[in-house]
């Protein structure tokens, strides 16, 4: 009895040939947003000084080898201090992310699954929510809530979870009309039960590239909160926070100012070419459609 050997498929080959096929915006998206999270996950590793020590002999000095990117009004370490406000950041954002998703996800597809009755009250509150843009909504639940860390996510969460909600609720009505529903409750499903072992597993893609969309927005609005002053606490170094404190010094020091800036728009444009790239990706039947009507306008 022969054996067929199978030819070994060597991971290098298997990660160069996916690179190859991928556009180049994801590529260099990747290749900028890579470093920047293995930094700001490092930072003590990178740098030798606090974000919070001060010396007053070396307020706004520029790049040097002492000092990467300089030091502000205050002479702290912009390095540092941009490295750790990327940490707040990014935690603050994913996290509010992340309950935006379960929350209007969550609340959107058991609204709609229980009657209209329970659809017409939901979604009613949610547009009220909606109502208002997310910076302002987010503004208005921390001054209820209070300042700190807690309130911030709480307030971001709750601020973006409509978008979450009314996508789950558009991909809920597309996939309650396939066959493979019907058939479920033919055999005498309840709704919860096709919710969740039917139809829930068809809607993560949606729902996480709706989350892939909605983190670059928690980013900027957190970082807007932060130069208000109302973010997190007021001695964290996060870049809303870094950019309100250079204003006041732009013409003396302002590549303290434009670090933060360019920093935050870098990241922000990097995720959006990440999540577009992965709604193509999670979206097969997009694709098909897109790659079909060149085709159908070249054969009229």
């Amino acid at each position: 009895m022969s054996v067929i050997h199978q030819p070994n498929v060597r991971p290098a080959g298997a990660v160069r040939r996916w690179l190859q096929r991928q556009p180049i915006s994801l590529l260099i998206a990747l290749a900028i947003l890579i470093p920047i999270l293995a930094a700001v996950l490092f930072a003590p590793l990178l740098t030798g000084y606090s974000p919070l020590d001060q010396d007053l002999l070396a307020r706004n000095q520029g790049p040097s080898a002492e000092h990467l990117l300089g030091t502000d009004h205050l002479g702290r370490d912009v390095f540092a201090r941009l490295l750790d406000g990327g940490r707040t950041t990014l935690s603050v954002s994913i996290t509010a992310t992340i309950l935006a998703f379960a929350l209007g996800g969550g609340v959107g597809l058991f609204a709609i699954t229980f009657g209209r009755i329970s659809e017409a009250i939901v979604f009613g509150l949610l547009d009220l929510v909606r109502a208002l843009p997310g910076t302002l909504m987010a503004l208005l639940l921390i001054v209820a809530l209070g300042s700190g860390v807690g309130p911030l996510i709480l307030a971001l969460g709750l601020s973006y979870s409509p978008l979450v909600a009314y996508v789950a609720r558009a991909a809920y009505r597309r996939e309650i009309s396939r066959e493979y529903v019907r058939a479920a409750r033919t055999f005498g499903g309840g709704p919860v039960h096709v919710l969740w072992r039917h139809i829930v597993p068809n809607l993560v893609g949606a729902l996480v590239t709706q989350a892939a969309i909605i983190l670059p927005r928690c980013i900027v609005t957190e970082s807007v909160l932060s130069f208000l002053g109302v973010g997190s606490s007021p001695d964290a170094p996060t870049w809303g926070r870094m950019i309100s404190d250079a204003s006041r010094t732009i013409q003396q020091a302002p590549h303290v100012l434009m670090m933060p800036l360019c920093a935050l728009v870098v990241l922000t444009v990097c995720i959006s070419v990440l999540g577009d790239h992965l709604r193509r990706w999670l979206d097969p039947v997009r694709d098909d459609v897109a790659d079909a009507e060149p085709a159908m306008t070249a054969t009229r």
